[in-house]
């Protein structure tokens, strides 16, 4: 068992192959993903060696990649990439934003964060954030779509760990959280 519990993986890199395989399962080179922080935890010397590995994982994933920034993520690790940004599919593999993006969908706002926001009531937005791991924010408004997050519970179908999740996995977690809410207020 590795020091990252409850991730049942013997090592980093048998889990950095499994979120890989996950990953190109469901993502199409065309296909578009947003990573809302925490990309890598690296830590060697030198920093360009660290900052290396994480961009060979980073290449062998499909799709072009938003990054947003976490907290475990450095600016140089971002202008590292930045300086390295191979063009796949006639456009830069990756994209970056240091606080958050907001997408429009289906009449809906979807405001892409690491760190949970706490907007109020606002109707048809909705916060998706990762930071906090096996918590989620008690607000429907708010949906962790981390690699561990416990509103997964809202799937009828798991996604396998490391595959990021659909729009329509998203909304459907939406969906679960507001019954939820509904039952419960």
């Amino acid at each position: 068992m590795s020091d990252f519990a409850p991730r049942p993986f013997s090592s980093v890199e048998e889990m950095n192959q499994t979120i890989i395989d996950h990953w190109n399962e469901k993502v199409s080179p065309e296909d578009t993903v947003y990573h809302l922080g925490d990309i890598a935890l690296y830590f060697v010397r030198p920093e360009r060696a660290s900052q290396q590995a994480v961009l060979d994982v980073l290449n062998q994933l499909n799709g072009h990649l938003v990054l947003i920034k976490g907290n475990h993520d450095n600016r140089a690790l971002f202008k590292f990439l930045a300086a390295n940004n191979p063009i796949f599919g006639g456009r830069p593999k990756f994209e970056f934003h240091d606080v958050g993006t907001i997408v429009k969908v289906n009449h809906r706002q979807y405001y892409l964060t690491h760190y949970p926001m706490m907007m109020g009531i606002v109707k048809q937005i909705i916060n998706l954030h990762g930071h906090i791991h096996h918590y989620a924010v008690g607000a429907k408004e708010n949906i962790n779509v981390g690699v561990d997050t416990p509103e997964i519970d809202y799937l009828k179908e798991k996604p396998a760990f490391g595959a990021p999740f659909s729009l329509a996995e998203v909304e459907e977690m939406v969906q679960g959280k507001f019954e939820d809410f509904q039952k419960r207020h």
